[in-house]
C-alpha cells in the first residue's frame, strides 16, 4: 500500500487571546491506500475538527495536509470544493436524504449537482449501487418509506456515487439498532475489501471499531 494522505503538525485554535482554545496540538497521521481505519476518542478531544479537515469542510490553523499528492491547506475554497467532489465521500450518523426524492435520486444527486443534470450514466450507476447495497427492490421508493438502515445503506451508495478514494463516515451506526449497525459493517468491509475503496470511520461503537483494520485514538488534540 502507498500513502492515500499524510498530516503533519496539524493545528486547529478557536477564538483569540484569553479565549483561545487549541483543539489540535500538532497531529500527526498517514493513513494508506485501501485502510479500514476507525477513529476513536472521547469528546473534546479533537476527532470531529479532524474529520471536518480532513473532508476540506474546514482549514486548519497550521501544519500540512497532503493527499493524492495535492498540498491541501494551501488550496482556494474553490479548489477544495473540486477536491472534494472528486476524490472524498461522506456518511453522516444523520443520513441526511432527501425527503421527496426517491432512493435513485438521492444516490445520483452529487453527481447531478457536479454535472448541473441528470444523465443516463448517472442513472445506470445509481442502480448499480443499489443493487450492490441491497436495494435493488426499493430503488423508486421514497426516503421516507425507507427504514432506517435502509436509509444509511443509501447514504453509503449516495458516499460512492463519484468513485471517492476516501469515504469519510462519521458515527455511521450511531442512530442504528445493533442488527442494522452490523448490517451497514458487514457492507463497508465488503466495499472496503472488493473495491478498495479506503474508509474511516469515527465511532464509539467498541463492535464497530473492532471490526476495523485499525484503530487510530485522538486524544488532547494528538492521534495516538
Amino acid at each position: 500500500m502507498s500513502a492515500l494522505l499524510e498530516i503533519r503538525d496539524l493545528v486547529k485554535t478557536y477564538g483569540e487571546g484569553e479565549a483561545e482554545t487549541r483543539v489540535l496540538r500538532g497531529l500527526n497521521l498517514t493513513l494508506e491506500e485501501g485502510e479500514l481505519a476507525a477513529l476513536l476518542g472521547p469528546s473534546g478531544s479533537g476527532k470531529s475538527t479532524l474529520l471536518t479537515i480532513l473532508g476540506t469542510l474546514m482549514k486548519p490553523t497550521s501544519g500540512t495536509y497532503m493527499m493524492l499528492g495535492e498540498e491541501l491547506t494551501k488550496a482556494s475554497d474553490r479548489e477544495l470544493t473540486e477536491f472534494r467532489n472528486r476524490h472524498l465521500g461522506f456518511v453522516f450518523q444523520f443520513h441526511h436524504l432527501l425527503p421527496d426524492f426517491t432512493a435513485l435520486e438521492n444516490v445520483i444527486f452529487p453527481t447531478a449537482v457536479q454535472q448541473g443534470r441528470e444523465t443516463a450514466a448517472a442513472r445506470d450507476r445509481g442502480r448499480e449501487l443499489l443493487e450492490r447495497v441491497g436495494l435493488g427492490h426499493r430503488i423508486d421508493y421514497l426516503s421516507t418509506s425507507l427504514s432506517g438502515g435502509q436509509k444509511q445503506r443509501v447514504a453509503i451508495a449516495r458516499a460512492l456515487m463519484n468513485r471517492p478514494e476516501l469515504v469519510l463516515a462519521d458515527e455511521p451506526t450511531g442512530n442504528l439498532d445493533r442488527e442494522s449497525a452490523e448490517q451497514v459493517m458487514d457492507l463497508i468491509k465488503e466495499i472496503n475489501e472488493n473495491e478498495k475503496t479506503t474508509f474511516l470511520i469515527s465511532t464509539h461503537d467498541d463492535k464497530i471499531a473492532d471490526a476495523c483494520k485499525r484503530q487510530i485514538r485522538v486524544k488532547d488534540g494528538l492521534a495516538e
